[in-house]
């Protein structure tokens, strides 16, 4: 399996063997359940559909639950799909688990999150602007503002992709090469060195 979904439990920290102290980030992976296979011959490419993390069945539509039943498996939040070329041998149903995927040659992950929300910032905190020059020459308590956003002979208008004030955060964040520091299995917990995007309690996808 090339990964598996999890949720962020939170940051903590381990000592290494040269005594430093590591800051860490402990993720529960799993168990996931295959609820869907994709085939080239049916698909046009070969994925399986991996689900994780109990729901009820009245905050389940009507179709999903059907597709849960189809796999014989309880009502599940999250469904995430993975590009596997072995997807025609597996089954419906089938469970994986931490111990399963990340094994001890698997070193290094990579870690698929939502990022914080940030709500609507400024040029300064969303783009790292410097600010426009100092309190002089008629400035006036702009400092943070953009400043000037074009030519208004032309093009009189602002340009697709001029960097903005606007929604900051809550986008999706790729975090590659994340090393392995413990897998605890009886737990289904992995650690990893460092911080991974999202929120305490937030799902994150883990891929080998």
């Amino acid at each position: 399996m090339p990964g598996l979904i999890g949720k962020k439990i939170g940051m903590t920290s381990v000592f290494g063997a040269d005594g430093k102290n590591i800051p860490c980030t402990v993720i529960e992976a799993g168990p996931c359940v295959v609820t869907q296979i994709r085939t080239v011959e049916k698909d046009g490419y070969s994925a399986v559909q991996l689900a994780y993390g109990e729901t009820t069945e009245k905050h389940t539509s009507a179709p999903l639950m059907g597709h849960f039943k189809k796999a014989g498996t309880t009502p599940k939040r999250k469904l995430v799909e993975f590009k596997a070329d072995f997807a025609g041998e597996l089954k419906l149903g089938t469970t994986f688990t931490v111990a399963d995927v990340f094994t001890e040659d698997v070193a290094f992950v990579d870690v698929t999150g939502t990022s914080k929300g940030k709500g609507f910032q400024g040029v300064v905190h969303r783009h790292h602007f410097a600010g426009v020059g100092g309190q002089t020459h008629g400035q006036h308590n702009r400092l943070r503002h953009p400043g000037s956003m074009g030519a208004s002979s032309w093009p009189s208008r602002v340009l697709p992709g001029m960097r903005m004030a606007g929604h900051m955060g809550s986008e999706r964040v790729k975090v590659e090469n994340l090393q392995v520091l413990k897998v605890l299995p009886e737990n289904n917990l992995i650690v990893v060195k460092g911080s991974v995007p999202g929120a305490k309690g937030s799902y994150v996808i883990l891929e080998a």
